[in-house]
């Protein structure tokens, strides 16, 4: 259970920052704005899948990088400590997953050997 907790978490981390492009459709934008709006708003949770994807066998990049998300993000909006928790909690709780998975990374995957 603890080899995938920071693998289901960092994709259910890309599924709810998904959600938030989802407004791209309200409006009365034309469709073509719209799907352009749905993309852009829709790259962070493209981007934590892909940091998820790489980090399957390297643990330490998925926790570095979400951490480093986190951070980068809590400094972009200093003055919202809401939206700081949020969008940044999750990311740190992911980021020190893949940290402590890769930390205990032989003894995690012992079991899947041989």
């Amino acid at each position: 259970m603890l080899l995938w907790t920071p693998r289901v978490f960092g994709i259910a981390i890309s599924i709810f920052l998904g959600l938030f492009a989802m407004d791209a459709f309200n409006g009365t934008k034309p469709l073509p704005a719209k799907l352009a709006d749905f993309v852009i708003h829709a790259s962070p949770a493209w981007v934590t899948l892909a940091i998820v994807t790489v980090s399957w066998h390297r643990e330490w990049i998925g926790g570095l990088a979400f951490l480093g998300l986190g951070v980068a993000y809590a400094v972009l909006v200093s003055n919202r400590p809401d939206w700081i928790l949020v969008i940044s909690g999750p990311l740190f709780i992911g980021g020190s997953l893949f940290m402590w998975n890769w930390r205990h990374h032989d003894q995690l995957h012992a079991g899947q050997r041989g």
